[in-house]
């Protein structure tokens, strides 16, 4: 649900204009409000789930979500919806972090890979099939109201979910935690403040938001050196740390598994408004017909990864390359048919193409996050699980803000050639693919030259005993 909440609801925009009034401007911050609050409570959504126990932190953050639904679709005004989406967006990243955390907690060895895999086939298809939700939503219950529907179809299914964790999430033993005490207050608030001054920028794209507020990203360094600083400072003190830095330089894999999943959702997730854009204005698609015509990349996903999660414990890292090549291969070929085979059955042609992206975006999600997670303590996997979060929540946030703009560039530039402006941003996006498969080859190696260290010192140790 918090993951659809991000796509569904870009489909409904002007049904929800048409239906509640107000500027483009509002109607947009219902998108871009969910995704900047979303964003930044991430990490402190995991560490409150490491401190207070992330069954409990999972029952009240997805009672809030459900809560927030029902206001949202209630929602009488087009101010009242977008306060109902910015608290929509804390009750998301403050559930989000319990997912990852609790899969650490209840799952060890290959049976955890196993777990990440099911992890994964939900992101994906999540991520890929809200706009193909949101065009039947709004079929089903006509352009003036359809849009409350988007919000309110989650008041049954969290309601489900909410029995569902009552009954089958295990309690976790232990004292109960203070939170003076154990959380980080100061360190909130700087990490807080350098997520909201990456992310505001970016989210506001549309309204010019990166030229008007470029001087918020040197901000957000500032805060970002103070944060790190501060963090330091807590754990040479003894005290519990919002996020301990040695997370990022101690623990084996997870510092270059963090940047590859935050440079692939750059590409990955930043596609879905460049495809609607094309289909709906380019080609004449309707809402359903649009998301149904990038449906192909969610059924691939959906299938490889369950598959990768089985196979992560023997291939490693491998999983990983392979899948980020089959994605650049699939996207690749999109940007080349865009060029090559003009007209309105194009959304036909890409579905081959999209299906091999998706079969190689399902052999990436789940698999790194296993491996960036393997070696993290289960007494942090809320709040690692949460900054991996973040980094791809702003990874979603740069990919959609520069596809969209490349888009918009090449349409203004090419006098409306919709095609050569999906294939240039199909090219973009393969780009920011090629990084992360430069960045999961670096891995790959640095991981073979480890256990090639390890082998030569366990058969050091053992030779004098031989």
């Amino acid at each position: 649900m918090s993951l659809l909440d991000v796509s569904i609801v870009n489909v409904a925009l002007p049904s929800i204009q048409k239906g509640i009034g107000g500027e483009a401007g509002t109607a947009q911050w219902v998108v871009s409000g969910y995704a900047l609050t979303f964003g930044l409570v991430l990490v402190s959504g995991g560490r409150l789930g490491d401190a207070l126990g992330r069954r409990k932190m999972f029952l009240i953050a997805l009672a809030a979500f459900v809560s927030m639904s029902a206001f949202a679709g209630a929602a009488p005004t087009g101010d009242v919806l977008v306060v109902a989406r910015l608290l929509q967006g804390c009750a998301a990243g403050l559930l989000t972090p319990q997912n990852s955390g609790l899969i650490q907690d209840l799952f060890h060895g290959d049976e955890r890979g196993k777990a990440f895999g099911a992890f994964g086939s939900v992101v994906g298809i999540s991520t890929a099939v809200g706009p193909v939700l949101g065009g039947v939503i709004l079929a089903l219950f006509g352009e003036d109201n359809g849009w409350r529907w988007v919000f309110y179809v989650n008041v049954p299914i969290g309601a489900l979910a909410f029995v569902l964790a009552l009954r089958l999430l295990p309690r976790a033993e232990g004292r109960p935690a203070r939170l003076r005490s154990e959380i980080d207050f100061l360190g909130v608030l700087l990490l807080g403040l350098a997520v909201l001054c990456v992310l505001l920028p970016l989210v506001e794209s549309e309204q010019d938001g990166v030229r008007r507020l470029w001087w918020l990203f040197p901000v957000a360094v500032a805060f970002g050196l103070g944060f790190v600083r501060w963090e330091r400072h807590v754990v040479r003190h003894d005290r519990p740390p919002l996020m301990d830095i040695r997370l990022f330089t101690e623990t084996p894999g997870y510092s270059p598994g963090a940047a590859i999943g935050a440079v692939y959702f750059c590409g990955f997730t930043g596609i879905w408004l460049v495809f609607a854009m094309f289909f709906q204005l380019g080609l004449g698609y309707t809402p359903l017909e649009s998301g149904l015509a990038v449906t192909p990349f969610a059924v691939g996903s959906a299938v490889s990864s369950a598959a990768a999660g089985r196979l992560v414990g023997r291939w490693g890292r491998r999983l990983t390359v392979t899948g980020l090549s089959l994605v650049a291969a699939g996207l690749g070929a999109v940007a080349l048919l865009a060029w090559l085979a003009h007209g309105p059955h194009l959304g036909v042609v890409v579905a081959l193409p999209l299906l091999v992206g998706g079969i190689g975006g399902g052999m990436v999600i789940s698999p790194n996050t296993t491996l960036t997670l393997e070696c993290v303590p289960t007494s942090t996997a809320g709040v690692a699980g949460g900054a991996l979060q973040t980094g791809q929540r702003i990874g979603t946030a740069i990919g959609t803000a520069v596809l969209a703009s490349v888009f918009r560039a090449m349409l203004s530039g090419s006098g409306n050639d919709f095609p050569s402006a999906l294939s240039v941003s199909m090219v973009c996006a393969v780009g920011f693919i090629l990084v992360a498969l430069t960045l999961g080859i670096a891995e790959l190696r640095a991981r073979r030259a480890r256990a090639t260290s390890d082998q030569l010192l366990n058969a050091t140790t053992a030779a004098p005993y031989e």
